[in-house]
């Protein structure tokens, strides 16, 4: 496939499994989603779904997909798979077709995801996904692990993980423009004052430069989601559940 994340969530699978399959749990803290819904099906037929994303204030793109799950495989792990269309004239995603998969072990589980889709627009449409859109789901999605992890382990509600993330991201965006400005300073205050003291012309900049680049780099908290601490490379070769290809030409 060609996006794959991966989270290890030290947590129960049954409520692993029902945070994820739950439409009402899965849009609290999966980013890419504001609606999911499902939608009524036959007897022994996949099931169907709606989903809806807002990209901007005025602007919301929806589709729709079909899902299928193996809550029991005999290895002990648990399969969900599912393909999507959307026929929205603004949404650069057309089709495409992933899977979750849960495997146990021991001291948690390893959540993983695998999935693609085809981009629409022709040539400028892969230019965007390659560059821009591509980069952006994976993050998204990866940061949503993240999100779904803290809800579980540290019993974290999304909403609060999202105004964690928020309040971080304002703070180190306050250390940083307070940083590089003072930077900037440095030369317009000798220029005012005389010139600085050795020691204040050494430490100033230097807390500064220090100041600016833990806004950059520092780690997150604990309490917030953070992309970076999923996984983004398959550790060994990977492939699409079986599952999936029953699903062919049912989105």
């Amino acid at each position: 496939m060609g996006l794959y994340i991966e989270a290890h969530i030290r947590g129960d699978l049954d409520e692993l499994w029902a945070r994820t399959q739950d439409p009402a749990q899965h849009r609290r803290w999966d980013l890419r989603f504001t609606e999911i819904d499902l939608l009524p099906r036959s007897e022994g037929q996949p099931q169907r779904f709606r989903y809806a994303t807002r990209v901007l204030p005025f602007l919301t793109v929806s589709g729709t997909g079909v899902s299928a799950g193996e809550r029991a495989r005999p290895d002990g792990t648990r399969t969900s798979a599912l393909r999507f269309s959307s026929p929205h004239p603004l949404s650069l995603l057309a089709e495409g077709s992933g899977y979750w998969r849960y495997v146990p072990d021991g001291d948690g589980v390893r959540f993983l995801t695998g999935y693609d889709y085809r981009p629409r627009w022709g040539r400028a449409g892969a230019l965007a996904d390659r560059f821009f859109f591509r980069p952006l789901m994976g993050w998204a999605t990866a940061w949503s692990f993240d999100r779904l992890r803290l809800w579980l382990e540290r019993g974290i509600t999304p909403e609060r993980a999202r105004r964690n993330w928020l309040a971080e991201l304002a703070v180190r965006a306050l250390v940083l423009a307070v940083g590089c400005t003072g930077l900037g300073m440095v030369d317009s205050a000798v220029r005012v004052f005389g010139p600085l003291t050795p020691a204040l012309a050494y430490l100033c900049p230097l807390l500064l430069t220090v100041a600016v680049s833990l806004a950059l780099f520092a780690a997150p908290s604990p309490h917030t989601p953070a992309a970076r601490r999923c996984l983004r490379t398959p550790p060994t070769r990977v492939c699409a559940p079986r599952l999936l290809a029953t699903l062919e030409g049912q989105s």
